[in-house]
């Protein structure tokens, strides 16, 4: 049993217990799940679980009150659904001085490219703002929307 163990163990090293037994019982060997943990652990062929990563812990600034209106944006997504299940997503724009609606793209796909075209119309009527601040999406971390923010001088702060 113990010679059966370990040749399963060396050829799939990541393999727990439960997945070696099933494997034995599966190869035809008729012995018991508790014999077959009991020689598996006198053989220190237990799995070390990985410890779980720590994130550093953060020292949060607190967010920058706008002196101006129309100086700051806050953009992020929404998403919903319709009612025949497809899904679709909002970008709202939103003025952090004021908390006024700038505007709001729907789509059921809105890529960095659109983000940006979006923002260049809102733009047009209200200026461009001096610093944007969103999170962390795909969409925001894009080379496309970076450029895009650095070739119109706007800063980018990631809450």
């Amino acid at each position: 049993m113990s010679q059966a163990l370990l040749e399963l163990t060396e050829r799939h090293p990541r393999w727990g217990f439960v997945k070696c037994f099933d494997r034995l019982r599966t190869l035809g060997h008729p012995w018991n799940h508790k014999r077959v943990q009991r020689v598996y652990n006198q053989l220190k062929l237990q799995l070390r679980s990985k410890r779980k990563q720590r994130l550093p812990a953060r020292n949060p600034t607190p967010l920058a009150q706008p002196k101006l209106a129309r100086s700051s944006w806050s953009i992020d997504f929404m998403s919903d659904g319709l009612t025949n299940q497809r899904r679709f997503r909002t970008l709202n724009v939103i003025d952090d001085f004021n908390r006024e609606i700038l505007g709001i793209d729907v789509g059921m796909s809105l890529p960095a490219l659109r983000v940006t075209r979006f923002l260049d119309q809102l733009s047009e009527v209200y200026g461009y703002p001096e610093r944007i601040r969103t999170d962390n999406g795909p969409e925001f971390t894009s080379q496309i929307f970076m450029q895009w923010a650095e070739r119109h001088g706007i800063m980018i702060d990631f809450i």
